[in-house]
């Protein structure tokens, strides 16, 4: 039995992600694309307006940007405030989940930064060697 199979039975979870009819295999994609994780992590200092929060996650357009808002606001992760003034204001945070997400992207984030010296060096090697194929 894999270590995977071993983890999964260990915590007897309802939900099964490596299991194409999953739900939570759609929200995994949710947290883990591009502009998810980053306006996760983001968001994780405080709430944001939604043209602060582009200016945050440099490189994502507008309608990305509101695209993915929507499916971490369906998803529990993010909460939208919509204030009645004139011109609306609209604040987005993180709900407790979406907090819960966000502190382990952010690990993860922060292990990939510091490893990336590393990253590039295994890059330049396998370039070197793909190269002289």
């Amino acid at each position: 039995m894999d270590t995977t199979q071993e983890l999964m039975e260990a915590q007897d979870l309802p939900y099964n992600v490596f299991a194409k009819a999953c739900p939570s295999r759609v929200t995994l994609e949710h947290v883990t694309g591009r502009w998810g994780g980053l306006t996760l992590g983001a968001l994780y200092d405080g709430s944001l307006r939604f043209n602060e929060l582009r200016r945050r996650v440099d490189g994502v357009s507008e309608k990305m940007l509101s695209q993915t808002l929507h499916a971490l606001e369906r998803d529990g992760l993010v909460r939208r405030d919509a204030q009645p003034t004139n011109p609306p204001r609209v604040d987005y945070e993180l709900t407790p989940l979406g907090r819960g997400v966000a502190e382990r992207l952010l690990s993860l984030i922060h292990f990939v930064e510091g490893q990336m010296d590393d990253v590039l060096e295994a890059r330049r090697n396998y370039d070197e060697t793909r190269g002289a194929l």
